[in-house]
């Protein structure tokens, strides 16, 4: 009997299947092989298409092994022709061959707030059959990314995240047929919109989908060798990773940002700052205070900012950094420096950025809770929560719950009982 089967293809109503849409996403190859039984895959065949014992096969269904190894997850894709971009790998080599795109699947993972679809119900079109101009396309999408970062910074990520999606989705299926300067203009513009898609995607709490997006747009950059992007997105990734808790992971990717060639101030002092979390997280506050310097002077810099240049980064000015190390006060036990720094960055911030703002007065609150102060803990807590209410920002929410449990159980003050009430009506409202 041989080691392969002859080259088979999935049916499109599998690839097409909202299950088999999310597994590939998840790389839940448990579900995968379960669903691909459906067309007749059963672990045997499974077991030879991709190189693999069958009782290997046996317990990866039962739940019992997980195929991380990249070349086994290569390997899966080409025996059972799972194209590349539905398990996050580059395009196969069998994909295509004919020189006319395949049945194209969906590229991102599923919004779980849709209701699922019937497989057989389910269309895509290919990018053979969409007479949209890809220049125009790339440059509409461009032009309304101000807009789409404004609304974010004011009404909260959900806001404009199907939009913004619904974008992305729309160059990654541009990309599968350009080429030349068309192409990388989509890749410009496709690297900066996958990148903002992450960002909305950590605000709302989905660090999976926020990782997709943001390995997305550093393919992207990489291919375009835009090396600000790539320079940006690693301190994107640094500061995902402080955000789940590694901060030696946080530093290592800070630091690799801080290595790409032709940085502008701004980038470097991004870098910088994310270093410098990193090293509060891991209780080091010499070193965290002297790279907070470092941002600190750089974020000062002027420079004259390319008038073509897609990434904006006027965020990052010293009032940014400063409040960044009042948060990093709290975790080097100087809640009342803290406190000060927060009260005089907060009375500054533009009121365009009142989603971090709710970020930044339930960091307030646990400045207050650790320096035991109740009564203004409870105030800086509602202000933040009433905001959170309209945002749903997970990063708030997240921030709040902290302070809640750093509230002594002791003080019974009638402000902190009716802010952690309200705070769990949010939290059921927002998490169902």
């Amino acid at each position: 009997m041989p080691k392969f089967e002859p080259p088979q293809d999935l049916p499109a109503r599998i690839l097409n299947d909202a299950e088999m849409i999310k597994a590939c996403y998840e790389r839940d190859f448990s579900r995968i092989f379960k669903i691909v039984k459906r067309a007749g895959f059963y672990p045997a065949l499974i077991a030879r298409r991709c190189d693999l014992t069958p009782s290997r096969v046996g317990e990866v269904i039962q739940g019992q092994r997980i195929i991380k190894d990249m070349a086994v997850v290569e390997r899966v894709a080409d025996g059972l022709r799972i194209p590349g971009q539905m398990l996050g790998l580059v395009r196969r080599s069998w994909e295509g061959s004919s020189g006319e795109p395949k049945e194209a699947v969906l590229l991102t993972p599923p919004d779980p707030a849709m209701s699922p679809v019937p497989a057989d119900d389910l269309w895509v079109a290919t990018s053979g059959e969409d007479l949209a101009d890809p220049e125009f396309t790339a440059t509409l999408i461009e032009s309304q990314l101000p807009q789409r970062y404004k609304s974010a910074n004011y009404f909260g990520a959900r806001q404009p995240l199907a939009t913004v999606n619904h974008d992305a989705k729309t160059i990654a299926r541009l990309l599968d047929t350009a080429n030349g300067s068309v192409r990388r203009r989509l890749l410009h513009v496709g690297s900066q919109t996958a990148e903002f898609l992450g960002w909305l995607y950590q605000d709302l709490g989905d660090f999976t989908a926020a990782a997709y997006w943001s390995d997305r747009s550093m393919e992207w950059a990489q291919e375009a060798a835009d090396h600000h992007m790539q320079s940006y997105l690693l301190f994107r990734k640094s500061h995902q990773a402080a955000a789940q808790g590694s901060p030696a992971r946080a530093v290592g990717l800070a630091q690799a940002a801080q290595y790409v060639p032709n940085r502008t101030p701004q980038l470097s002092a991004l870098a910088a700052l994310q270093e410098a979390a990193g090293h509060a997280l891991q209780g080091d506050p010499q070193a965290a205070l002297t790279k907070f310097d470092e941002a600190h002077e750089l974020a000062s810099q002027t420079y004259e900012a390319d008038p073509d240049a897609i990434l904006d980064t006027s965020y990052c000015t010293p009032t940014y950094v400063e409040i960044q190390r009042a948060n990093c006060w709290i975790d080097l036990g100087d809640p009342s420096r803290a406190i000060r720094l927060f009260e005089e960055e907060i009375a500054v911030l533009p009121q365009v950025f009142r989603n971090d703002r709710s970020v930044y007065l339930a960091r307030l609150a646990r400045a207050y809770a650790k320096a035991g102060e109740p009564e203004p803990c409870a105030e800086a807590a509602g202000k933040a929560l009433a905001i959170v209410a309209q945002t749903g920002s997970a990063r708030t929410l997240a921030e709040l719950t902290a302070v809640a449990r750093a509230v002594p159980t002791r003080q019974k003050v009638p402000a902190i009982a009716a802010f952690t009430e309200r705070l769990q009506i949010v939290r059921d409202r927002l998490t169902t």
